[in-house]
């Protein structure tokens, strides 16, 4: 069987942005907080690929074209509910450009063979997974993070990343970058 990648085409979040959320990283029992190089904004999962496929992927991303613009965190919030809660995120504002590019990314996916992603896009950073976490907490939580909004955030390019699970969760690792230009 050929090797594969688990890749995923992602935004970066400057690293003084990610030491502002770092600070929010408290208050939840057993969560497991991203480190500040994990921290970054999904613009589409490709999950594991063949190499051949993920060249072909690289060939279409390369073909994005896009002005830069800026992006602003906004709110939290969590994924699932209950005792079924699995993540603590940081949203980001309404953006008609940030929803273009994941789009193009999507679009570079279908053109390199893969299926369509079912799910709704909804940008976000990720701040920390959960397993059986107190959903009070995870209330407070929110309920304490939920004024958060960083400063405009300027995006003059997006990555393509691989993904290693390690004894504390996920690495990631920038196989390409891709420059917006006007």
């Amino acid at each position: 069987m050929a090797d594969m990648i688990r890749l995923f085409a992602a935004l970066a979040i400057p690293a003084e942005i990610g030491r502002v959320l770092q600070t929010r990283q408290a208050g939840v029992d057993g969560a497991r907080w991203r480190p500040l190089e994990a921290l970054h904004v999904t613009l589409r999962f490709y999950g594991d690929l063949r190499e051949d496929v993920a060249r072909d992927l690289d060939a279409e991303l390369l073909k994005i074209a896009q002005p830069p613009f800026e992006i602003v965190l906004q709110g939290a919030g969590s994924f699932a509910d209950g005792a079924e809660i699995e993540a603590v995120w940081a949203g980001v504002a309404d953006n008609p450009a940030l929803t273009r590019l994941a789009k193009a990314c999507e679009a570079a996916a279908r053109r390199a063979g893969l299926k369509p992603d079912p799910r709704i896009y909804r940008p976000h950073v990720t701040l920390a997974y959960l397993r059986r976490a107190d959903p009070v907490q995870v209330a407070a939580w929110i309920q304490a993070n939920n004024l958060l909004k960083s400063p405009p955030i300027p995006v003059a390019s997006f990555g393509l990343y691989s993904s290693f699970q390690g004894k504390d969760g996920s690495y990631y690792r920038e196989e390409a970058a891709y420059p917006l230009t006007a």
